[in-house]
């Protein structure tokens, strides 16, 4: 499989395009309104704390304030934390070793839950200061969730200064490279940190450990100075830009290629690699072609029909994707498929289709959370287990924590998926004006009965030798045609002329009554 990672940089907006023979599966986006702040440190403010739900909210310097559960609090002398840490069948369980989207929780730590003799209000106070790292960045009405477990990531290794343990990951599968590399981290590191071993590390020299651990050791200390002298809701400490992050966390262990259309990016991706991986500097590529990269790579359609809430398949078949702020239903539909043989056959290979084009979009999308997929039912029990089996296995390929549910009684499958970051249509869209969201708006007759009755209501209010009401164009049209006997049963209940102006500035579901006085 050939994998390259396509960079494209304009002035307002960077994008980053992993690419597998071909096809576009995962997109970043970077832009200028700094949403995208996971991996940041800040020195907050503890603004409020909630005992009832085990959680505060954090000051940051942002206009929504961050969210932390007691769960991601430093508790020193835990015994719990403990045995987490030097339990070794956890070893390497502090990192997602599948690697989460790039830059974003491949180095947050996973603490167990909270013992119930840890309140929330006994860890922290109101007023209180605290260096927290970002975990997930806002996403819609919700704030960003924050945790204490400070870690920094580099080219090959993690920093984290809370705690002691060496973990190594378990992409590293050869037990006397994970004993080398452990016992090298164990013989070079300073104090009391605990270290992760990344999976770019296979095969690295002693030297290159210690230069970077040597540079992540110097960041920490100057986050630490900064905390010391800056004031609260401060940023201590900026993650990488998408494109240096996509090279760190992508580059070898997803990507062989890096081409971008960008001279700075090129620039700046050669001098990271000069730093942590001179070998890999001939893999990166300047695009100098005449059409924009993402059009040369034919990325532009692909994404488009990711934001698309019907997705046809080949067969004729599609699926339809309905995103909610916490859950996706995801619906499969036969649609002009009808098969060659029988009806099971059929649904069983539209089924077997949508499998692969619900993992490809759920990973290009981005969506997590619930996820709720309705299959075309199936009476044979050996094809339900054979489209369940298909799904975990189109899932491997995503990099995102996924945990899936067998079909249900009803033909459910209920999934989860680790959610860090904003979903694409999140990222790309905004509610629409006219809708509000809602994504349907009242039929033209259900208005026109609504403006009836809420005239009927006002009757007694309505002065005025003459009524004006104001509408809608398709609204006065509808009332000038097929709904003129409502205009009529009011003309006589009020006794009054009604006069309809049709107003194109006004939305289809809004109007007025004005009194008219002849004078």
């Amino acid at each position: 499989m050939i994998r390259q990672l396509i960079i494209n940089e304009t002035e307002h907006e960077t994008r980053v395009a992993l690419l597998e023979d071909g096809t576009i599966v995962e997109v970043f986006y970077e832009r200028g309104d700094n949403t995208e702040i996971t991996g940041n440190i800040y020195k907050g403010r503890v603004q409020r704390v909630l005992p009832g739900m085990q959680a505060a909210f954090i000051d940051i310097g942002l206009k929504q304030a961050a969210f932390i559960h007691a769960n991601d609090i430093v508790r020193k002398n835990d015994p719990v934390l403990e045995k987490f840490f030097n339990d070794d069948l956890n070893d390497g369980a502090l990192e997602d070793w599948r690697q989460e989207p790039v830059g974003q929780t491949d180095s947050m730590l996973t603490i167990p839950p909270t013992p119930e003799d840890y309140p929330i209000d006994e860890l922290l106070t109101e007023g209180q200061e605290l260096m927290v790292h970002v975990a997930k960045s806002p996403m819609g009405s919700k704030g960003a969730r924050v945790t204490t477990y400070i870690s920094l990531p580099g080219r090959f290794l993690v920093l984290m200064p809370f705690s002691d343990h060496i973990g190594v990951s378990r992409r590293i599968e050869k037990e006397v490279e994970r004993d080398r590399l452990k016992q090298i981290v164990q013989s070079l590191r300073r104090g009391n940190c605990g270290y992760i071993v990344r999976t770019a590390s296979e095969g690295i020299a002693a030297e290159k450990l210690a230069d970077e651990m040597g540079f992540l050791d110097k960041l920490w200390e100057a986050i630490q100075k900064k905390e010391k002298t800056l004031s609260a809701t401060t940023l201590l400490h900026k993650e990488l830009n998408v494109s240096l992050r996509a090279v760190r966390d992508l580059l070898t262990n997803e990507a062989e290629k890096v081409i971008t259309d960008s001279r700075i990016v090129y620039e700046d991706v050669l001098s990271f690699l000069d730093t942590y991986m001179p070998a890999l500097k001939d893999s990166v590529t300047l695009y100098e072609g005449p059409e924009p990269i993402f059009d040369a790579y034919n990325l532009e359609w692909d994404i488009s029909r990711a934001l698309k809430r019907k997705v046809w398949m080949k067969s004729g078949g599609y699926i339809v994707i309905d995103q909610t702020e916490a859950l996706c239903a995801i619906d499969v539909n036969t649609g002009r498929y009808v098969g060659t043989h029988n009806q099971d056959e059929t649904i069983l290979k539209t089924n077997l289709e949508a499998v692969k084009e619900i993992a490809y979009q759920v990973r290009l999308r981005d969506i997590g959370g619930i996820i709720i997929i309705d299959f075309i039912d199936m009476v044979k029990k050996l094809h339900q287990e054979k489209v369940f089996n298909e799904l975990l296995d189109a899932l491997k390929k995503d990099r995102s924590k996924t945990h899936v549910l067998p079909i249900s009684e009803l033909g459910l499958v209920q999934m989860t998926r680790k959610r860090v970051r904003q979903p694409l249509h999140q990222i790309l869209c905004e509610p629409c004006f006219y809708c509000d969201g809602q994504g349907t708006l009242m039929s033209r007759r259900s208005i026109c009965y609504n403006i009836y009755r809420e005239m009927l209501r006002q009757s007694r209010d309505l002065m005025g030798d003459r009524l004006t009401l104001r509408v809608n164009p398709e609204i006065a049209d509808l009332f000038y045609g097929e709904e003129r006997r409502l205009v009529e049963i009011l003309e006589d209940k009020f006794s009054r002329q009604i006069v309809i102006y049709p107003n194109p500035t006004y939305h289809l579901e809004q109007f007025d009554v004005l009194e008219v006085l002849d004078t």
